[in-house]
């Protein structure tokens, strides 16, 4: 139950909610500017024009969730500021630098090409059309690395020493704070999750339009490209996360014990708890279906490797187990069924059923979704597996909040579900509606603003972005 006199709560759930609809849109829109430029290369090489006819069906749903996404973002950095307050004056030495990097680099990026790549296919050259939709595809990445950068140093800091006013400084290496021991490994996990995330998109949608009508060609383009994405990063997918698991192990022990839901340490082998319930109070999972010693075999590749548990760490240090326990489940299971969809398509594509076999499309269009639900869960499994910690085993968040009375904290939280359901609700009504529609033989460009005869366009046309052709 959620206590409404708990202000630290309160603020903990606004920062969870509205993180986890920001991070929604560029978990889609990373993958989704690498497909378009590979749409784009591939037209300029094969001179193909399905490639460029879903290269502008695909770039209308690009502009509006890289839209929304900035919007989202901006709401962050205000929380900082009101309910993070005192995170913010202690870790800003550090985080500061790290965020103006990420303007410095992916916002001046994407800020200087979006604009050439949304509208400007008639105005400038096919090489230069191509050159800044790589960049707005490199502008995303370098967003992704420097935000992962500062959320990797919060659960494994290195290289800070503290001044006298209680801030986090750097000890002398920027280096060793931006490549921290978990950076590489949640960079990598991360970037193929967002790959995963559009190619399960655009797999759903082709899915969708081959059900309709299997002989379109776009259709049958998209669905095939996403399932080779599939067939390859899903696999590569699972063996990162095991890696990260393993990273995971040596720096966060007690996050790994919740997501096992070891309440008890193992001296000659832990078992794998496939499902089961929690319970904290007794320090058990209670209905607990498990595999003997599997898990020592998985994290320590020994059956009889022993594995501590949470009955080792003090009651005060330990995480929401339930939470992480389940979340963590969510992303592994979807994973598998991932993988499950990739190799299957494999098969029909071997049988010369890719395009015909309308249980692997209705598959195909149910792991839609997937991947987002994937990332989400994802998150949460790390950010509460890192609880009761800001910034992992020096800052804890109860040390972290703003000194708000509860009530201010509520009526912000109810403004953000409201607002955001509302006007993101939309906008993703609006996009699913975009994706309802078949990609036609000559799609439309996002704008069309044709060219006047004098070079110019009626004020009404500039306002509304179109202008009439008669």
């Amino acid at each position: 139950m959620i206590d409404p006199s708990d202000a630290l709560l309160l603020a903990r759930i606004q920062f969870a909610f509205t993180v986890s609809f920001h991070f929604l849109f560029p978990a889609i829109t990373i993958g989704l500017a690498s497909y378009l430029a590979v749409l784009e290369g591939l037209w300029l090489r094969t001179g193909r024009e399905d490639y460029m006819n879903l290269f502008r069906y695909w770039i209308k749903v690009f502009a509006l969730v890289f839209g929304m996404g900035v919007v989202s973002g901006i709401v962050m950095s205000y929380q900082f500021g009101t309910n993070w307050a005192v995170f913010s004056d202690r870790a800003g030495p550090i985080i500061g630098p790290l965020m103006a990097y990420e303007v410095l680099t992916a916002f001046f990026l994407d800020a200087g090409f979006l604009g050439v790549m949304l509208f400007g296919m008639k105005r400038v050259g096919k090489g230069l059309h191509f050159a800044a939709t790589l960049m707005v595809a490199l502008g995303t990445f370098m967003s992704a690395f420097w935000i992962l950068s500062v959320n990797s140093w919060m659960q494994t800091p290195v290289g800070f020493a503290v001044n006298a006013n209680g801030q986090f400084i750097s000890a002398g290496s920027w280096l060793a704070i931006i490549f921290n021991p978990s950076f590489p490994y949640r960079l990598a996990h991360t970037l193929s999750a967002a790959y995963l995330t559009t190619a399960f998109m655009v797999g759903a949608v082709g899915a969708w339009h081959l059900l309709k009508d299997r002989a379109n060609p776009r259709a049958r383009l998209m669905f095939s490209m996403a399932m080779w994405m599939a067939a390859i990063v899903a696999p590569l997918q699972i063996v990162l996360g095991d890696a990260h698991g393993l990273n995971t192990l040596e720096h966060q022990p007690t996050k790994v014990m919740a997501m096992e839901g070891h309440f008890e340490s193992h001296p000659e082998g832990a078992p794998l708890i496939l499902f089961g319930i929690p319970n904290s109070e007794k320090g058990r999972v209670d209905y607990a279906v498990e595999i003997p010693k599997l898990s020592s075999l998985i994290l320590k590749h020994d059956l009889n490797a022993p594995m501590q548990g949470l009955d080792t760490v003090p009651k005060a240090d330990q995480p929401p187990v339930g939470i992480v326990f389940w979340s963590f489940r969510v992303m592994v299971g979807l994973g598998f069924l991932m993988a499950g969809l990739g190799i299957l398509s494999l098969w029909a594509r071997a049988k010369g059923r890719l395009y015909d076999w309308k249980w692997l499309h209705r598959f195909a269009l149910v792991m839609g979704p997937s991947g987002l639900i994937a990332v989400l869960a994802g998150w949460v499994t790390t950010e509460v597996g890192r609880q009761p910690w800001t910034i992992y085993g020096v800052l804890r968040t109860a040390d972290s909040a703003s000194p708000l009375a509860a009530p201010a904290v509520a009526m912000s939280l109810l403004a953000f579900i409201l607002v955001y359901f509302a006007v993101f609700g939309a906008g993703v009504f609006y996009i699913l509606k975009l994706m309802s529609k078949s990609p036609g033989i000559h799609e439309p460009p996002p704008s069309q603003v044709p060219q006047m005869a004098a070079g110019t366009l009626p004020v009404t046309a500039l306002r509304t972005g179109t202008a009439s052709t008669k």
